[in-house]
């Protein structure tokens, strides 16, 4: 399973080869690090924790928690099945977005816009009264709750309150394309939450991170070489400025001579 966590930025659109307009919402995913796995042994199930974002202070338990692994604004915990290895995950791994490609299928949950106090027109769909026939100031009502034998009101009952706030997942999410350099994820379709909101991005698939590749260390020779070329710039740098300060001195010294002459 492939995972990451995310900011949402903005919606977008982009075009296709064919010239098909492709709605696109531009999350910034990553970079992430894992700060804990769970095993099955210790804790009774597979997951693993990782960090997103910064956070300028944190509190001792967290910093105990973190071992100096950064300060993390969110820690958000991943469940894998137990057919899954967990050997392939190692604390202080960093997850970036080229760990999904063009074409993948995932799903996001993020918290949904708060709405604030709404009726049942908004927050379920009623319909509402009929404008005339005797129904005065009852256009957007909820009507009837229900008998009066039971004397009180059912569980589930659709009636006004809060609206949105709440954990949305949304799934089959194509990835459209990924910009390696800025860590942004382009997804076709829209994501719940507001801008700046943190989103879960997962997706099926063998978690394999694109592996640095080891610098190259310049033999000896080449370093000593450069560092004679480095004293000579010095050397010429040096020996330029001088003369610029004897020049500057002789052309202070022509000037008085002329004034004393006039």
């Amino acid at each position: 399973m492939k995972f990451i966590l995310g900011k949402k930025v903005k919606m977008t659109q982009d075009f296709r080869e064919k010239g098909e307009v492709v709605p696109l919402t531009v999350i910034e995913a990553g970079p992430c690090l894992i700060t804990q796995i769970k095993t099955k042994e210790k804790d009774g199930y597979q997951a693993v924790q990782v960090g997103f974002g910064f956070k300028k202070k944190l509190t001792k338990p967290l910093r105990g928690h973190l071992k100096n692994l950064g300060n993390f604004r969110y820690l958000k915990e991943f469940r894998l099945r137990d057919d899954e290895d967990i050997s392939l995950f190692k604390v202080g791994l960093e997850i970036k977005v080229d760990l999904f490609s063009p074409g993948d299928k995932v799903q996001v949950t993020g918290t949904s816009k708060g709405k604030g106090f709404a009726g049942v027109v908004k927050r379920h769909g009623f319909h509402g009264s009929p404008a005339s026939h005797g129904h005065k100031d009852q256009l957007r009502m909820p009507g009837s709750i229900g008998a009066t034998d039971p004397a009180r009101v059912f569980k589930g009952t659709r009636m006004a309150g809060r609206m949105g706030g709440q954990r949305v997942t949304i799934k089959n999410l194509e990835v459209f394309k990924i910009d390696k350099e800025n860590n942004l994820l382009y997804l076709k379709g829209a994501v719940p939450g507001a801008r700046g909101s943190l989103v879960l991005i997962k997706g099926e698939g063998e978690f394999k991170l694109e592996e640095e590749k080891p610098k190259e260390e310049k033999p000896k020779e080449e370093k000593q070489e450069e560092k004679q070329d480095k004293e000579k710039q010095e050397e010429e740098a040096k020996e330029k400025k001088v003369e610029k300060e004897e020049t500057m001195k002789t052309s202070e010294q022509n000037s008085q001579k002329e004034k004393e002459e006039k």
